[in-house]
């Protein structure tokens, strides 16, 4: 029995040895390559969760990485402030965190991290190119012109870069240049559709329409969903008077028809379909097809966000996830466990004023019930009463500062109700696991 014991005891601490010598930044940075940035996101967490006491800049600059690969650009932004405070000359940090703002359309801001960066490395170019972009979005293409010629020569062989100053050249009318410029960058890429259809946009504006259907046509075979691709393609066809196309092969009619199925609110498909129409003796059509063209409104780039009440889909989401971490309590004398189980059977079952009700008797049997008050929140945001809801988030949290779905309750609250706040509360959420809030973050926080 004696012995039992000691081989017990020695496996109890083997475990706990291995436990604490897991290296949880080898680990996030191995996901990280992978693409596994959820995964690293966490063990980067741990990383400085366990390094509190002499915390490491490349955690957070690491943890950053993962943000912003999750399209959380806030949270990065955050992450790589702490690596710049915690090292000052932290160049890559500076080029990161320019980079999370550009994201945000905030170039102004990123365009000062990357000069920050270029004064620390004058060598790298990343700094240059991740300027020029920033500079381009400003609209100083003669800026971002400068920056891409001195990032291509620190870098020569860098696709992205000739890309982007063959962007620069289109945008200042040197089309010749940026054919060139499009030419090297496919030579070193072959298979960029972004790269062919900067190609085909300057041979279209120097009239070889031929030429520029061709490479149309191999960046559509990449990304067939690009409504622009397919409306610089019918309006080529309409050069050659291609109107509707014979023997298997497009018109302009079906260029233009399949950009305006894909984009229903690309006003130049409608006017580009009308002028064909017309050329095919469709003048109805083609008088229907300029109406639109000319009085739809231009809503592309629209961003539906959230109504005032969390949709039932989400509600379930939030409600099951709970659930499903939820053991049974035991059963106490105050009876708190038997109220909030009802409340919870009430409001799968859609009453969610008297699921309230139960949540209410719960809370104040047991006022540290953390579960009971974020289940009410649910209820109450079912019903249309966000702000009250939001309070609940905040008694849950404030129960427990690790409650994932708590925070991002809260944080599509907020932003219903205009707080731009909100985003904060997802970029934790999604930090603290909630995966479900870096999909929100996507749609509703950039």
């Amino acid at each position: 029995m004696k012995k039992y014991l000691l081989i017990a005891s020695l496996i109890g601490i083997s475990t706990i040895s291995f436990a604490q010598d897991v290296n949880y930044m080898e680990l996030g940075m191995t996901q990280n390559k992978s693409g596994n940035y959820a995964d690293a996101l966490r063990n980067f967490s741990l990383a400085i969760e366990k390094n509190a006491a002499n915390p490491e800049p490349e955690a957070f600059y690491n943890r950053g990485f993962s943000k912003y690969n999750l399209k959380d650009f806030s949270g990065a932004i955050s992450d790589f402030d702490k690596a710049i405070e915690l090292k000052p000359t932290y160049f890559e940090a500076f080029i990161a965190r320019g980079q999370s703002y550009s994201k945000k359309d905030n170039h102004k801001i990123a365009i000062q991290d990357y000069n920050e960066a270029i004064r620390l490395n004058p060598l790298e170019a990343t700094a240059y190119f991740s300027r020029g972009i920033s500079k381009t979005k400003l609209e100083n293409y003669r800026g971002g012109l400068s920056d891409f010629n001195k990032s291509l020569e620190l870098n020569p062989e860098y696709a992205p870069s000739y890309a982007s100053r063959g962007d620069c050249k289109t945008k200042l009318g040197d089309f010749k240049g940026a054919l060139e410029d499009f030419n090297k960058a496919i030579e070193i890429s072959p298979k960029r559709g972004g790269y062919l259809s900067g190609r085909a946009f300057a041979k279209m504006n120097l009239t070889d329409y031929t030429g520029a259907i061709k490479d149309y046509e191999e960046s559509i075979k990449l990304n067939p969903d690009d409504a622009d691709d397919w409306y610089f393609s019918g309006f080529c066809k309409t050069q050659l008077e291609n109107f509707r196309g014979e023997n298997g092969e497009k018109g302009a009619l079906e260029d233009f028809n399949k950009s305006l199925e894909i984009n229903p609110n690309k006003l130049a498909a409608f006017y580009g379909r009308g002028f064909v129409k017309s050329k095919l003796g469709d003048h109805r059509g083609a008088i229907e097809d300029f109406s639109r063209a000319s009085g739809a409104g231009n809503s592309e780039g629209t961003k539906i966000v959230y109504t005032g009440k969390i949709s039932k889909i989400q509600l379930d989401e939030l409600r099951n996830g709970i659930l499903d971490k939820t053991k049974i309590f035991p059963f106490s004398e105050d009876k708190s466990e038997v109220y909030f189980s009802r409340g919870i059977a009430r409001a799968k079952s859609g009453d969610a004023k008297n699921a309230i009700e139960d949540f209410d008797k719960a809370i104040s049997l047991s006022p540290i019930f953390a579960e009971a008050f974020f289940l009410r929140a649910v209820s109450k945001s079912n019903l249309g009463d966000q702000r009250a809801a939001i309070q609940d988030c905040n008694n849950a949290i404030f129960l427990n500062g690790k409650y994932a779905e708590a925070y991002f309750l809260r944080g599509i609250l907020k932003i219903a109700l205009s707080d731009n706040s909100g985003c904060a509360d997802l970029s934790k959420s999604g930090e603290l696991g909630y995966a479900g809030a870096y999909n929100v973050i996507k749609e509703v926080c950039n």
